[in-house]
């Protein structure tokens, strides 16, 4: 599963938890609450200020191919 800017947040620990110290690596501590499992890759970038391609070339290069 390639990650998108639509992906939500709880899919992609679900499938790819190595990927959780890329979210923490840009401010994004609350991965466990509710609202974060719920959540898409883009919205979470908009309300942490982060650019939403940057995070998912990261989260990309995290899992495996």
């Amino acid at each position: 599963m390639a990650i998108t800017k639509d992906t939500i947040i709880g899919d992609v620990l679900d499938k790819y938890p190595e990927t959780a110290p890329v979210f923490l690596s840009i401010g994004m501590h609350c991965l466990g609450c509710p609202a974060s499992r719920g959540e898409s890759v883009a919205d979470a970038c908009a309300v942490h200020g982060v650019n939403p391609d940057e995070l998912i070339e990261k989260l990309n290069a995290a899992i495996p191919a």
